[in-house]
């Protein structure tokens, strides 16, 4: 199942956005997107930890409310990641793939890359799958 349309109905929210992350490919087993460097960084010049953790997560919930389906909600109950490189220009891609698929949670690594394919930051998340509320 392949739902880019689910995006462009939803959004990709307001941090996404202004952080420039760029959703390319969006299903249920495989969510990619990626995020530029530039005006991302922290102080000396790296990709800001914080910023690869927007990405996962960002890619995490994106696909575990495409696998939640119509009327539920898949909310973030537990997000870490661990840094191994830092990127310093360009971009880094995430690449999100489902651990576990269940009725009431999803959960999600995310391997984040550099331009030239090595890894940054691993992201895991863990979201909880319930109805949508009523309004």
């Amino acid at each position: 199942m392949n739902d880019k349309n689910w995006v462009a109905e939803n959004g990709s929210g307001e941090l996404a956005d202004a952080m420039g992350i760029e959703f390319l490919e969006y299903t249920v087993e495989r969510t990619v997107g990626r995020m530029p460097v530039k005006g991302n960084r922290q102080t000396v010049g790296f990709l800001h930890g914080g910023a690869y953790v927007v990405l996962g997560e960002s890619l995490g919930s994106m696909a575990a409310n495409l696998h939640a389906g119509p009327g539920r909600l898949a909310v973030g109950v537990d997000v870490n990641a661990t840094h191994t490189r830092s990127a310093t220009e360009g971009y880094v891609t995430g690449v999100c793939t489902p651990i576990h698929l269940g009725r009431s949670l999803a959960v999600h690594e995310i391997v984040i890359t550099d331009d030239q394919g090595r890894r940054c930051c691993t992201v895991r998340i863990s979201n909880l799958i319930k109805d949508m509320p009523s309004r």
